[in-house]
């Protein structure tokens, strides 16, 4: 005899007898462990992604500026080298200096650019001997930068900060501490600086005007570049060597750069041998009118410009020329070459009224000069744009 009870219960079983054979026709995929459960998407793999890709319209593509990034590059490929293997401290002693540099300071291309802001004087802005004529373009740095790490370096702090980070390659410090004169320490400061810990070194003369972060533009992937660089003087006219040093001469006052990049190591390297040349002989600089060649503009020009036709970093076949200064002369917008970005007169040098150079306000102005000149005898300075 059938009862309540033992109706309950035969429903039941039919009940879920009925789920079990739906659930098996069901199209969704049965978990078995917990690698088939669903995922948050910050953690879904390549392939699922894509999967999901296959199933959704396709976006749209973003709408490009007038100025095409691409149609700004210099066609010249540029050959990333492998990683250096590890050596001991005595066998790497026994390595040429640039070798040394490479090994100590090692370039990642793929790397971020350190948050980092280096300048140089006297004294600190907290200290009351500090120049009330700085302290407005000082703190422009950190207004603009919020989330650096901002130094001003004293000569005394540069001392003891070199010597911590170039104690395995005696050499550099012996060329340092050769330097006769502290401009030309102040100019081997910012190569060394910034090969051993990168970020932006601007002197102290500078007002920022706008972030690094808006140097270059943003849909540029930071790893293809490792170098921001801009141009001082573009003088287009017959006496232009009465004026400055090079037909095209890239500024020093303002640089950012990945530690380790090849520029960085060569200058140097260079400045290193030749300092440690002339002290053997002798002939170190008696005054200060050939350091534009000797650790100046005009040297760092060179070195660029050396770096640019280097086979050991580009390969030339694909290259249609030596690269020259008539590649930037007249630039407007930034142009890139291998992976350094060289920005136009206006980006480092707004203001001056000259070569091609826009004002303080517009849109490629980054970096204010004030062309001080703190580092000349007081009745130079002002004079002229070529010995900065």
């Amino acid at each position: 005899m059938l009862t309540f009870r033992r109706a309950l219960v035969i429903a039941a079983a039919v009940l879920t007898f009925f789920f079990i054979l739906r659930g098996q026709h069901h199209d969704k995929p049965q978990i078995h462990n917990a690698d088939h459960l669903p995922k948050p998407k910050p953690f879904r793999t390549m392939s699922e992604k894509a999967a999901d890709h296959d199933h959704q319209e396709p976006e749209k593509a973003p709408v490009k500026e007038s100025s095409d990034w691409k149609a700004q590059e210099i066609p010249v490929q540029q050959i990333h080298r492998p990683k250096t293997e590890q050596i001991s401290l005595q066998d790497m002693r026994t390595k040429p200096l640039r070798q040394q540099l490479e090994y100590q300071f090692p370039y990642d291309p793929q790397s971020k650019f350190p948050a980092y802001i280096w300048q140089t004087w006297k004294y600190t802005p907290a200290s009351g001997e500090f120049d009330e004529a700085f302290r407005e373009p000082e703190a422009s740095w950190t207004l603009m930068h919020p989330t650096f790490i901002h130094e001003v370096i004293t000569d005394s702090v540069a001392a003891h900060l070199l010597r911590h980070l170039y104690a395995s390659v005696p050499e550099v410090l012996d060329a340092y501490n050769a330097l006769p004169f502290p401009v030309m320490k102040a100019d081997f400061f910012r190569y060394l600086i910034l090969l051993a810990r990168g970020g932006i070194y601007s002197d102290i003369d500078t007002a920022a005007l706008k972030s690094a972060t808006e140097w270059v533009p943003s849909e540029v992937p930071r790893s293809q570049y490792g170098m921001v660089i801009g141009i001082e003087a573009d003088p287009d006219r017959e006496d232009w060597a009465q004026w400055y040093s090079r037909r095209i001469q890239f500024c020093q006052w303002t640089i950012q750069a990945k530690p380790g990049h090849p520029v960085l190591r060569d200058i140097v390297a260079n400045i290193t041998e030749e300092t440690l040349k002339r002290k053997k002989e002798g002939k170190l600089p008696s005054d200060t009118k050939g350091i534009i060649e000797f650790t100046g503009p005009a040297l760092w020009t060179d070195v660029i410009f050396k770096f640019f036709n280097d086979p050991e970093f580009f390969d030339m076949t694909t290259s249609k020329g030596n690269i020259t200064w008539q590649h930037f002369t007249g630039m407007k917008s930034a142009k890139k070459v291998g992976d350094v970005v060289v920005l136009p007169i206006t980006s480092f040098s707004p203001g001056v009224r000259q070569m091609g150079a826009g004002e303080d306000d517009d849109p490629m102005a980054f970096v204010k000069h004030n062309f001080e000149g703190t580092w000349k005898p007081e009745e130079e300075r002002h004079i002229g744009e070529n010995n900065e």
